[in-house]
């Protein structure tokens, strides 16, 4: 038998067994309304006994607020467009930028023009070096680089306005005065934050290549000896001061590319040794590390004056070649960091020695100390071995030609300048080969032999270095670690070099101004990527990052994203930061911020 049920105007027949109407349970909305206003409830209903009984019943709200909540999870869940950008790596840029304040600095130096407009001199230096931090791009390329970051998110700029133009105008406002006054104030506010001040500073030169044109006017951009080999082309020398301790630049300097090191170590000695001074106002004592490139009467003289000034300088094996040829068997293993290292990796012949005495240098008695590295020896002996076997085919080669009498191969005084000129090139001295000129048969006839004693004194110069201080109760071992340590400067100067952060090299400026600026603007960089460095050794992180981790901060940050989201209905983007990975969580950490639901906030 079949009961019909009408619902609306639908008949449904149903069987006629009767239902278990404990078990029938009913979910449905539910109106109240209370004082003219409308309230809608969820209910669960359940008949027991015959009778309706509520189950339980929430409370939605009113029509409106059902609405609002409705379209709220539908532009959650439905975003009609989404943007990623480049987040962590400006991110942690603007956070160095705000504690070092470079910004206020450079205004304070070179404040904003009256009827000025756009962002100031000094939010353009920060625009620059924040970008050689990450990526170094040229002036022309700022403004696309930025707008795919969340720059607008961290430090709104209008980014039309960061044109390779806008930047020759705002730079030709900075003179040569004020960069220097900028540069001094800049590393002066760094060493106001070190706890420790500096008593071994470390310095060194070098220079970076243009491709000005020799028609223009430059003092600063000259032809001479280049580092890397663009001997061609003008250059800028750099000299730069660093703590031996933080390796934190102390003092930089730009000099003219054609003068010789000693000379310009000369020029600034006073003035570094000034600003020094005024570092370390609590040390009695201060030492100064040094290449025997800035070796000099004048330089030596002027730190001999100086009763809180010391030195640790090298000195060439030529000029002391007694000492440099002392029988090995004088020398002592050196208990430094290298050679525990090579203990452990069980290259105890590999271990750097020294032989200790005194010398009358410079008008006074200075310690030396001749050391002895084998790995160095061996490297330049074989470069040696190759140099050598070059130079016997060449002249074979010249053998051949002055025998057939060949044009410009019959004067012999010609060939042996040909033969000193191929020797500059190979560096090697033209000594170690003895050409004799003569006559065989009737014929021009030349022979060359090797000079076996010229060799063997070359070689006993490999591997060996000769140290002058005039430190005498510091011990060997220091005095050597220190020389060592001098690699703390190349390695800024690597990092100053490197396309992927800084690049100072080559410059694409074309007026001393600018230049200045640009190195102004690097050294900034630079000290920036070594701060970074600084507060992750500090967390311990640099042993996961390896040696290269003021490289692989930025590249690891440059990868943590921003995203906007624009949803249907929504009056404003929603703007989140994507989950760090446990590597930028540690970063993060490391520089007091955490992340938490999908924003970064200071711990």
């Amino acid at each position: 038998m079949k009961r019909a049920l009408r619902l609306g105007y639908i008949n449904f027949f149903v069987d006629s067994v009767e239902p278990n109407y404990h078990d029938l349970v009913m979910t449905h909305l539910y109106k109240k309304i209370i004082k003219g206003r409308t309230y809608w409830y969820l209910r669960e209903t359940m008949r027991v006994e015959g009778k309706v009984r509520v189950k339980w019943q929430k409370y939605l709200g009113t029509p409106d607020a059902i609405k609002e909540r409705l379209d709220a999870a539908s532009s959650q869940c439905d975003p009609v467009r989404l943007i990623t950008e480049a987040y962590g790596a400006v991110f942690v840029a603007d956070l160095l930028e705000r504690r070092l304040g470079t910004i206020a600095m450079i205004d304070s130096i070179v404040p904003r023009h009256r009827n000025e407009v756009g962002p100031t001199v000094g939010e353009y230096f920060f625009y620059a070096w924040a970008n050689r931090l990450v990526a170094p791009k040229s002036k022309r390329a700022l403004e696309d680089w930025y707008r795919k970051t969340a720059i607008q998110l961290i430090r709104p700029i209008d980014l039309s306005q960061l044109t390779s133009q806008r930047y020759w105008e705002k730079w030709e406002r900075v003179s040569a005065d004020a960069v220097e006054k900028i540069g001094d104030a800049f590393l002066k506010k760094i060493w106001e934050e070190q706890k420790v001040p500096p008593e071994c500073v470390l310095f060194d030169t070098t220079n970076y290549f243009t491709y000005m044109s020799s028609h223009t006017d430059s003092e600063l951009a000259q032809r001479g000896h280049n580092k890397a080999g663009k001997h061609q082309l003008r250059q800028i020398g750099i000299g730069l001061l660093v703590d031996r301790n933080t390796q934190l630049p102390l003092y930089y300097r730009a000099y003219e590319g054609n003068k010789h090191d000693s000379k310009y170590f000369r020029n600034i000695i006073d003035e570094m040794f000034g600003i020094l001074c005024d570092f370390n106002k609590t040390k009695q004592r201060l030492t100064v590390v040094f290449d025997k490139g800035m070796n000099s009467d004048e330089n030596i003289e002027f730190i001999d004056e100086s009763t809180r000034i010391h030195f640790i300088t090298t000195y060439s094996p030529y000029f002391a070649e007694d000492l440099a040829a002392t029988d090995i068997k004088r020398f002592v293993p050196l208990a430094i960091r290298g050679n525990v290292r090579k203990d452990e990796d069980g290259r105890s012949a590999d271990k750097m020695s020294a032989f200790r005495t005194k010398l009358d240098l410079w008008g006074k008695e200075r310690t030396i100390v001749v050391t002895h590295n084998p790995v160095n020896a061996r490297k330049k002996s074989y470069s040696l071995a190759q140099k050598l076997e070059s130079l016997r085919e060449v002249l074979l080669e010249f053998r051949k030609n002055y025998r057939e009498s060949k044009v410009q191969w019959r004067d012999s005084d010609a060939i042996e300048q040909r033969y000193v000129r191929l020797c500059g090139r190979l560096h090697i001295a033209p000594q170690h080969y003895v050409l004799d000129f003569g006559d065989r048969c009737n014929a021009p006839e030349v022979s060359f032999r090797k000079d076996d004693s010229q060799v063997k004194k070359t070689e006993a110069f490999h591997g060996r270095n000769i140290i002058v201080t005039d430190n005498h109760d510091w011990s060997t071992e220091e005095i050597v670690q220190l020389t060592l340590d001098r690699y703390f400067v190349e390695k800024q100067f690597r990092a100053s070099k490197s396309p992927h952060h800084v690049n100072m090299n080559p410059f694409f400026h074309w007026t001393d101004g600018k230049l200045r600026c640009q190195i102004l603007m690097c050294v900034m960089s630079l000290t920036a990527l070594r701060l970074l460095e600084i507060e992750i050794e500090k967390s311990g992180l640099h042993t996961r990052l390896g040696s290269q981790s003021g490289r692989a901060i930025p590249e690891e940050m440059q990868a943590l994203n921003s995203v906007v989201i624009w949803s249907k209905g929504a009056a404003a983007p929603t703007v989140r930061v994507e989950d760090p990975t446990g590597l930028q969580h540690e970063i993060l950490k490391a520089l007091g911020y955490r992340f938490e639901n999908g924003s970064v906030l200071q711990v």
